[in-house]
């Protein structure tokens, strides 16, 4: 397992090299969060070891033991939709947040933000392909709700996240990425408190390359870096 991690690594980093060649971008802009939800403990440390600091955890209950072990080496992304009631355990764990997606999600993520003086990176969710089966905003509301969040202290809107569906074409993913790199453009010109929206979440195992043509800055690779491994069930 460690060698084919760290082989995954080596061809994910050419591809990301050639995609940012293509697209005339510095490859150092881009980062790898390692999508390591259905992993075992050894499994993510194995990555934290071949250099990759972003994890990226969906699950509450299954991470926290990741996080008793390895919490201080890597930096922690929470990607998967964040119910309200799991905030609190969230909040000073994960420096960064990719599913804000409500208004109630904001407001419990700032009380928490306050009770424990901790601020944290928030991308806000569109939902730019429309499909009924994603969360996320409409594109259409999104600068009404980045100017509601950006008023909140222990809230970062950092960037925009998006799921492109999945293609057997990723060429036809573009206009969904291209769509969410035009609305970082409309917030960020807005210049608002607590909202800088310099970075863009998107592009996963099947689709990676031509999100980083559209301008992601953090690719979330889970299947074509750790495989299907699954953790056993209790």
């Amino acid at each position: 397992m460690h060698q084919n991690i760290k082989n995954s690594i080596t061809e994910i980093q050419k591809r990301i090299e050639q995609a940012s060649l293509r697209s005339n971008r510095n490859p150092s802009e881009i980062q790898i969060v390692a999508v390591t939800k259905y992993s075992t403990l050894e499994t993510t440390k194995t990555v934290l070891d071949e250099g990759l600091i972003h994890i990226g955890e969906s699950k509450v209950q299954d991470v926290l033991p990741k996080l008793d072990v390895l919490g201080d080496r890597g930096i922690w992304h929470f990607i998967g939709h964040l119910q309200t009631n799991k905030v609190r355990e969230v909040v000073g764990r994960f420096r960064y947040i990719h599913s804000l997606d409500r208004m109630s999600l904001a407001k419990e993520i700032e009380k928490w933000g306050k009770k424990k003086e901790f601020k944290t990176n928030c991308f806000v969710q569109v939902n730019v392909s429309g499909e009924e089966s994603k969360f996320g905003l409409k594109p259409k509301e999104v600068l009404e709700f980045v100017k509601e969040t950006s008023k909140m202290e222990y809230i970062t809107i950092c960037g925009l996240m998006t799921m492109a569906p999945f293609e057997s074409d990723s060429e036809n993913t573009r206009p969904v990425f291209r769509r969410l790199k035009e609305l970082q453009e409309e917030v960020k010109s807005l210049q608002l408190p607590h909202a800088p929206v310099q970075d863009l979440s998107m592009g996963m195992s099947n689709d990676f390359e031509v999100a980083i043509e559209e301008g992601a800055t953090f690719i979330r690779l889970g299947t074509i870096l750790v495989g299907q491994e699954l953790k056993p069930t209790l």
